[in-house]
């Protein structure tokens, strides 16, 4: 009896693992077919490409896919302008700015909590009510003065992320006239919404830049990974592709980029730099000329090249060493000449 029933196992097993081989063989061809279809299908679309102006600035948007959606990624740059724009009047952080609401939106809600939370990791390099300091200093939408040490102390009496918290869905001051400015984030927001938008409809391979803030994944239309420039930081360089300091071959990541060659002033033989350092309530002074960083959403990389500028080379470089999921490439000045320092990780997506 024993022996019967090993035989008949013995007869029978290699019959089922035969259908099971066919099955399995029948299945991976049609999985082989299908992905292939999609991908061919894929290839096929156009590589659409979509430019304007939104957030005083210009935005340029490539993606792969059957039809133009510029109509509805539009409608995306429309509602971060309707919610964080400082100089739309009706928008709801202005309204917020003028205490005609603490009520606030689902998109200032987003932005506010993670603003707070880089603010308390920089230690308040990063500040969204830095802005009466940046007015004063005439790089704001109001015309600067001449600060004095006096007028510096009255201001930072109501500058600090500490000063405001978000109670339910509600923006709580501890002064009326603390102002929130998301100039520093919003644009990587954008960056961020438009990519989100993309990735709904299944697109794969897109870039998105607004003002310089850019989300890559996938690759362009030659099939090749997305390569992006990263300006030499020279006073008054134009932002035209022609004058790089380098290359990078991304995918599935986030850049933004902050510096002060673009934005200044000399006054009495000083220079004033557009960058505030929020703690101090002066133009920073330091050597690190240009912040890139690298990140995985571009609103936490727009927000931390920032926080770089404000804080200097070799703070900036701590705090890496602490952020392992950050990546920044950071050009400085050293004894009249122009130095690289970067991520290690960078080195191998360098092209030139």
């Amino acid at each position: 009896m024993e022996k019967h029933t090993t035989k008949d196992s013995i007869a029978h097993r290699p019959k089922r693992r035969g259908w099971r081989t066919v099955g399995s063989v029948l299945f991976l061809a049609f999985l082989i077919a299908g992905t292939y279809f999609i991908l061919r299908r894929s290839a096929s679309y156009v590589m659409q490409e979509d430019s304007g102006s939104i957030f005083g600035t210009t935005y340029s948007i490539k993606y792969r896919y059957d039809k133009d959606l510029n109509k509805e990624i539009l409608a995306e740059l429309n509602k971060v302008d309707a919610s964080l724009s400082m100089f739309n009047q009706q928008s709801t952080l202005a309204k917020i700015n003028r205490n005609e609401t603490t009520q606030t939106d689902d998109l200032l809600r987003e932005v506010f909590i993670q603003g707070q939370q880089i603010s308390k990791a920089t230690n308040g390099a990063f500040d969204m009510t830095v802005g009466p300091l940046v007015n004063a200093w005439g790089f704001g939408f109001k015309q600067g003065i001449d600060v004095t040490e006096k007028q510096l102390d009255s201001l930072r009496a109501f500058v600090g992320y500490e000063k405001v918290k978000l109670v339910s869905d509600r923006l709580q001051k501890t002064d009326s006239r603390l102002m929130l400015d998301a100039g520093a984030i919003a644009k990587g927001y954008g960056v961020d919404r438009v990519a989100r938008y993309l990735e709904s409809k299944g697109i794969r391979d897109y870039m998105v830049e607004i003002g310089g803030e850019i989300r890559v994944k996938g690759k362009n239309a030659k099939a090749e990974p997305w390569t992006i420039g990263i300006q030499r930081p020279q006073d008054g360089a134009v932002e035209d592709g022609s004058n790089l300091q380098t290359v990078l071959r991304l995918n599935d990541v986030s850049l933004a980029t902050s510096g002060n060659y673009l934005n200044f002033y000399y006054k009495n033989g000083r220079k004033y730099a557009h960058t505030i350092d929020p703690r101090t309530g002066k133009p920073v002074q330091h050597s690190l000329l240009s912040a890139s960083v690298l990140a995985s959403d571009c609103a936490t990389a727009d927000a931390y090249a920032t926080s770089f500028m404000v804080m200097g080379l070799e703070q900036a470089k701590k705090l890496l060493e602490k952020q392992p999921r950050l990546k920044a490439y950071l050009i400085y000045e050293d004894q009249g000449k122009m130095k690289v320092w970067y991520s290690p990780e960078l080195e191998r997506l360098i092209v030139k």
